[in-house]
Order: structure tokens, then sequence, then C-alpha cells
């Protein structure tokens, strides 16, 4: 008898369907270093795909702290930080994130979804309510999915409607709001000085998602908080290291009591391996590189002046970016995937962002810029970009002065 998960397996047919229609876009074979130029297929394609904002992945200085930390402890820990895992060098990590974000101690996982599934899953128990923004990141909702707790969406940034459904919530419940600083597809801030008045007013925690803030907002690039000088406000700050840090892994940091609730209880911590030392060590040559260059951030920012000039200007809808993501919609899944293989054949990669991800009237590519890159390629991108729409049929919204 043919067993049901077979046939759940075996009716899978989305990515046969793009596949047969030569416009996968997925799990693209890149054959060197993230760069603003990579090589796929043996030919350079600039890359307006990358997370690496600051455009440290590939420097010298972060290749050659990664060579000696594996000189000095070897390639793994073989052993979660719970147990055997614990390096001096972890330490010394935590202790410099604490002091970059503002908090009096951190914790590090071995990935950011870690972080996202380890927290808000210890920290909630039946009584409690999780407030989420409903474009948060898939981490965030997962670690939901773990937590006994019963979770709540509010409208994408709409401050009101946060305001309504927290006043709708027992006094006397714990109430955790969580969000995205910098939302990861749309590239647009959270309204975090309302949020901070809203939770301050129904006695709310906040836990802020720093993923795609580090190293661009905030002084020193120290995150969302930072920037908006609330970082007293904000209970729990996460980020991750695969970002501008140069690296894998995640933290939180917030007080030194609730660090150490979390280290005794978020089990995506006490469960899994800790991070390896040369990724600690690429982290900690990111935070040196950071605060010796903070130019790193004021180029990053121009670039992103730059090219959202440059796309407004060609008539492309770019919503309400005001981040190095920059959200270019198409609005119909097909064009999207067409759009990103013309692209791609051009020399130019990005990533198509198509529904369930987002809703298919939604579907856009997203544009990412980096600190290395030039305002040659910048130009060139947004050149090729105007091409592929024009190749596809997808009208501009018009040319903006």
């Amino acid at each position: 008898m043919r067993k049901k998960l077979q046939d759940r397996i075996a009716s899978f047919k989305d990515a046969a369907v793009i596949k047969e229609k030569g416009l996968y876009p997925y799990f693209r074979s890149i054959e060197s270093g993230q760069d603003t130029e990579v090589v796929i297929n043996g030919k350079k394609v600039l890359m307006f795909g990358s997370n690496s904002y600051l455009g440290l992945t590939n420097h010298p200085k972060i290749k050659e702290a990664a060579k000696a930390a594996i000189d000095k402890y070897g390639t793994g820990c073989a052993g979660s930080r719970f147990l055997n895992g614990s390096l001096d060098i972890h330490l010394e990590l935590e202790r410099r994130l604490a002091e970059y974000v503002g908090k009096e101690a951190a914790v590090l996982f071995s990935t950011g979804f870690q972080v996202n599934l380890g927290v808000i899953s210890c920290l909630l128990d039946r009584n409690d309510y999780l407030l989420l923004d409903e474009y948060d990141h898939a981490s965030i909702i997962d670690g939901s999915r773990l937590a006994f707790s019963r979770t709540i969406k509010y409208a994408h940034n709409d401050m009101q409607d946060l305001r309504r459904k927290l006043s709708r919530l027992p006094e006397d419940a714990a109430k955790l709001i969580v969000s995205d600083g910098i939302f990861s597809m749309e590239g647009d801030l959270v309204n975090l000085p309302e949020m901070v008045e809203i939770a301050n007013e129904f006695g709310a925690n906040i836990m802020m998602d720093d993923a795609h803030s580090l190293g661009v907002i905030g002084f020193n690039g120290s995150g969302t908080a930072s920037h908006f000088n609330l970082t007293e406000d904000v209970d729990l700050i996460m980020g991750t290291f695969s970002k501008s840090l140069a690296s894998l892994g995640g933290f939180i940091a917030g007080s030194a009591e609730t660090i150490e609730y979390i280290k005794h209880r978020a089990r995506s911590l006490m469960f899994s391996a800790s991070m390896p030392p040369s990724a600690v060590a690429s982290v900690i040559a990111a935070l040196d590189m950071i605060e010796s260059e903070p130019e790193r951030i004021d180029q990053l920012w121009a670039n992103t002046e730059y090219a959202k000039r440059l796309l407004l200007n060609a008539g492309f809808d770019i919503g309400h970016s005001n981040s190095p993501i920059i959200p270019i919609y198409i609005r119909d899944n097909t064009k999207t995937f067409m759009i990103t293989n013309i692209l791609q054949q051009n020399g130019v990669f990005v990533n198509p962002v198509v529904s369930p991800a987002v809703s298919s009237d939604s579907s856009l590519i997203r544009f990412s810029l980096m600190a290395t890159h030039t305002f040659d390629q910048i130009e060139l991108a947004v050149s090729k970009l105007s091409a592929a729409f024009k190749a596809v049929h997808v009208e501009l919204v018009g040319s903006q002065s």
C-alpha cells in the first residue's frame, strides 16, 4: 500500500513546473566568494542579491582571523555551548556584542534562525501573549509555533492595530512584541518610537530582530534601538552574523538576568553544537573593522541613496524602502521569474520573491546594496533592469524627478 507521506511528496510539482520553463532561480551555484561580482557557470555576474551589506565576507583580515582560529582551536567544538562547546573566544564575542548593542549580556547561537526559535519558545507560557508584525521573518513565525503562548498578528507596521490588539488582552498577562527592525523583503524600518510608547502603556516587552539592521543603522551600525536612541526601552536585541558581520551564527542580548534564563531554557542553544571557532573569530574581526572603518557604513548609504534615485527616475516601483534592501515590484509571479532569468543571462544576480513569501500581487525582485559596490556597477544594473522589464512587457510607473 502506498503511504500517505509518499503521496504528499509525489504531488509536489511547484519546482518542477518552474524548471520545465527554464526559469528556476533557486540554489544557483556560485563558484567564487561573495563579492560585488561573483562567478556563475564560469562567467562574471554583478551581485545585487547578497546580504553582505558591508562587503566583508571576502576581506583578507576576516579570512586571516578565521584561519588563525582553525590553527588554534580546530574546525569545530564537538558539542553544545551548554556542555563542552564553550571556548574563550565565544565568551569574548558575547562581551563584545553586549557592549556593541548596549546591553548587559549576550549569548551566541549557531544560527540566527535558532535564536528566534529558542528565545521565543522558552520565554512564554500558556497564559502569555506574543504579538508579531504580519511581515516578521519566518524564524520568528516558527518560534511562535513552538511557544505555548497565544500568538496575535498585527497589520504590518500599523501601531494603531497593535494598540487595539494589546488593549484587549488581560492586564496581568505577560506580553512580548517581536518585530524585525529592517524588514527583510520590503526594506522598510519598524516604527519603534510609537511601539515603545504603546508597549509601556500596556506593560509589554519588546524584542527586536536586527538581522538586517546590524552594520547598517544606529551608532557604528549597532542597530534599530540605537538608531532611534531607544536602547533602554528595547528588552531584547537579536542579531545574525551572516549579513554585515561576514560569518554564520546569531545572538540575543538583554539584561544579565534574562540572558542567564535563556542560557538554561532555550532548547535550540542547549541541544545544538556551538559556533565553530572560525566563524566566531570572523565576527570578532568584522566588529573590529566596523569600529576602525566606519566609512564603510557611510558608503553603504551613499550607494543605497544613489540606487534608489536611479530606480525612481527610471520609473520603478520600490515601495517604502528606507534601507539597502530595495524591493522592485513586478506583481506577477511568472514575470518575476522571467526577469530574474533575463538579468542573470545579462550578468546581474537578483533574488525573486514570489507567493507564498508575499501575496502574488506583491511579487518583487529584492535588490540589495553593498558598501563595496561602485556607482558604475549600480548604473549598469539599473540599465539592465530597465531592459529586462521592457522585454517582459512590465510597465514602469513613470519616471520621477
